[in-house]
């Protein structure tokens, strides 16, 4: 979504995909705290659930704990789905 190299991965990908400034899925009519604070949860997301379970096998010991990621996901990929939708001709 974000039309950015094959290599740009991780953190590094979301902090590019939504910089504050000319991200391409960065929300352009939100306040400038908002734009950080989602460029923020998207990385943080990507580096605390995401990067682990790419590099070694997590064990999520809590069920609960497991439904929430999940959740998570679905939220961030809802955020995605907008900008989507912005970038729609």
């Amino acid at each position: 979504m974000a039309s950015l190299p094959d290599e740009t991965i991780g953190v590094h990908l979301m902090r590019k995909a939504f910089n504050t400034k000319d991200g391409l899925l960065t929300d352009t009519a939100a306040e400038g705290g908002e734009k950080e604070a989602t460029a923020n949860l998207f990385a943080g997301a990507i580096g605390a659930y995401k990067n682990p379970t790419s590099h070694r096998t997590v064990q999520f010991d809590d069920p609960m704990e497991a439904v929430e990621v999940i959740q998570l996901a679905d939220l961030l990929l809802r955020i995605v789905h907008r900008a989507e939708k912005r970038l729609a001709p």
